[in-house]
């Protein structure tokens, strides 16, 4: 079944859409929003975090730098598959509100830490949160909007990303002295009280509950089933090409940016231009990358466009991180490169629950996005060694690689584009 609109139906595209579907979509954006905020103070602050806990040991800092983020993505891996098929038993929106109030209050927590060891634990956490909220806020999002619309819904959806890390940037814009680094987390609390709106405002969708009635949430039968059990895979695999792209290429940009400032420049200095260059990134060539991917996939299809998000990645990453040499150079290159390397995680919002039934969406989902996690957590331990043997920008532009394997992935997962939601 096509999607293509005739001329006639674009003026009405969204007057079948209730006020509680819209609702649905707010709360689902804003729990996200606030996903990434927390997911982004790390970014934001590691460096002057590591540095005070590490007494400015450079080679530790790099490598903890690492373990923590690998030890959020594992935390998310456990965390996001734990809350899916929560969310698959006991219903969305209740579970989505427990996932924000665990993110919320470790991440605030992080402001008594003593020690690296009580960082990476907190990070862990923290992770257990976001890792829950994106799969369950993406099922919910997927199933409340028709189908024509899902792909635009689902895609803002993911888009909304940009506010929380637009959000973590101006924080960590605000807090440029390094040991003000507790006080930005300390502010991670604010996000709990969303949860008070979301419990009185928005109420789970009706065929969602109907669901919950029915034996679902079951991972052994996603993996044991041979309809969903290919697609759970290749879409795991599929989703941590673009995690471990994401964390091991685009949150090193502060870094490509202190680099190039050189010795001269204060630490201050590097974590105020790091923001600056952090939150350009997120609001142009990010944003727009974002946005692009929900028009693109509606008009030539969702396997067509991941194609094209990965080979201009491939295409940019290397011009970002080999070939800028002054922080001019790297502020034009970076947001090309989060335009694709952002970008196409739109995708996974709109494609990864359009892959299973609702009874197993958020399973599902959870699946190939959070496991994809632990995945990844592998990987960055392989890019700190990398890191370490080769520098920064090679150890970044390794990992560009990654890109070539999600397009041979792409190739034996379905086209999803005009159909509905799958059902048993």
């Amino acid at each position: 079944m096509s999607e293509t609109l005739a001329p006639e139906e674009h003026t009405g595209l969204f007057s079948e859409v209730t006020g509680a579907q819209w609702l649905i979509l707010l709360a689902a954006s804003a729990g996200w929003v606030f996903d990434i905020y927390e997911s982004q103070l790390f970014t934001i602050f590691k460096t002057p975090a590591l540095n005070e806990l590490l007494n400015k040991n450079a080679a530790a800092v790099q490598w903890h730098g690492n373990v923590a983020n690998a030890v959020f993505l594992l935390g998310g891996a456990i965390g996001g598959l734990g809350f899916g098929i929560l969310a698959d038993r006991l219903g969305r929106v209740r579970v989505m509100t427990w996932t924000i109030l665990v993110y919320s209050l470790f991440s605030a927590l992080t402001y008594f830490v003593q020690s690296v060891t009580q960082l990476e634990i907190l990070r862990f956490f923290v992770a257990l949160g976001t890792g829950g909220e994106w799969a369950v806020a993406a099922s919910l999002v997927a199933e409340t909007f028709p189908t024509r619309l899902r792909s635009f819904a689902s895609g803002t959806f993911h888009a909304s990303s940009v506010l929380g890390a637009g959000i973590a940037a101006i924080t960590g814009w605000i807090f440029t002295d390094p040991s003000s680094w507790r006080q930005g987390f300390l502010i991670g609390i604010l996000p709990a009280l969303l949860v008070v709106w979301i419990r009185l405002g928005v109420r789970e969708p009706a065929h969602s509950q109907t669901a919950t009635a029915r034996p679902s949430g079951s991972l052994f039968e996603l993996l044991d089933n041979p309809r969903w059990r290919p697609r759970a895979l290749l879409g795991l695999a599929l989703a941590s090409v673009g995690l471990g792209t994401y964390w091991g290429i685009f949150t090193w940009a502060p870094e490509l940016i202190a680099e190039l400032l050189g010795p001269s420049a204060s630490p201050a200095q590097k974590q105020a231009a790091g923001s600056r260059a952090f939150l350009l990134m997120n609001f142009t060539g990010g944003l727009l990358g974002l946005l692009s991917f929900a028009p693109i996939a509606h008009r030539f299809g969702r396997k067509f466009t991941f194609v094209c998000y990965q080979i201009g990645a491939l295409i940019f990453v290397p011009v970002a991180f080999l070939l800028a040499q002054t922080e001019a150079q790297a502020l034009v290159s970076l947001p090309l490169l989060a335009f694709f390397v952002v970008g196409m995680h739109a995708g996974y919002a709109i494609y990864l629950p359009e892959l299973f039934p609702t009874r197993l969406r958020a399973t599902g989902t959870s699946f190939c996005f959070n496991v994809g996690r632990s995945m990844v957590a592998v990987l960055l331990i392989i890019r700190g060694y990398l890191g370490a043997v080769l520098g920064l920008r090679l150890a970044v532009v390794a990992m560009a690689s990654l890109f070539a394997v999600g397009l041979i992935v792409i190739c034996f997962l379905p086209e999803t584009r005009g159909q509905e939601l799958p059902e048993d």
